[in-house]
């Protein structure tokens, strides 16, 4: 069950923390202490239940057709290289997370804004519902990995929240994006051996 749940964390994390839309709306609403735990609330139930859908959705499937389960596990080991990959030459190239200065807006349009970035973009779909999604219907404990994916979502965007004043000078380094890059491309490495390995 813990190799599942770790197997859901890590894959989560590292997709999450890349430089993205979501993170920068969440920064910068946290900085500005406007409606920025409704946010974080927000982006971390949306990607709990794009994650469960994907991963049991997705379970029943794959259980059911050995051919999509081996195109699911290696198609899964292929975008996570190439995932790792991206993050080494975003390594070599670090940039920084900056946070945008608007007009204060409504709780109504901030809660609209979250939405948009979060589901309007077609990434979540790939990161949570097939590839997360994909890859957890093949763990031992496909629940315990769902959990973990929620785990680490959880743990990013209330980091984003809570700490955006103490983590600003942080994420503003291109050091530390370099650093956060290098660990990305280690976890995603990693799950894409085990795959590779389990599939031999």
């Amino acid at each position: 069950m813990w190799q599942s749940y770790s197997n859901g964390l890590l894959v989560a994390i590292g997709l999450i923390m890349a430089i993205g839309a979501q993170n920068a709306f969440v920064l910068a609403q946290s900085l500005r202490r406007e409606h920025h735990i409704p946010v974080a609330a927000l982006c971390i139930l949306c990607d709990a239940v794009l994650v469960a859908a994907g991963v049991f959705g997705l379970a029943t499937l794959l259980t059911q057709s050995p051919t999509l389960l081996a195109i699911a596990r290696w198609g899964g080991a292929a975008f996570l290289l190439w995932y790792g990959s991206q993050a080494l030459l975003r390594a070599a190239r670090p940039q920084s997370l900056q946070a945008t200065d608007n007009e204060p807006r409504s709780l109504r349009a901030v809660m609209l804004a979250a939405l948009a970035v979060t589901l309007l973009n077609p990434h979540v779909y790939l990161d949570t519902v097939l590839l997360i999604g994909s890859l957890g219907a093949q763990q031992p404990e496909p629940g315990a990995y769902a959990a973990g994916a929620a785990s680490a979502s959880f743990l990013w965007f209330s980091a984003l929240a809570l700490g955006a004043a103490w983590l600003a000078p942080w994420l503003a380094k291109p050091l530390t994006w370099r650093l956060i890059d290098l660990g990305v491309a280690a976890m995603m490495l990693a799950v894409a051996a085990q795959l590779i390995l389990g599939a031999l």
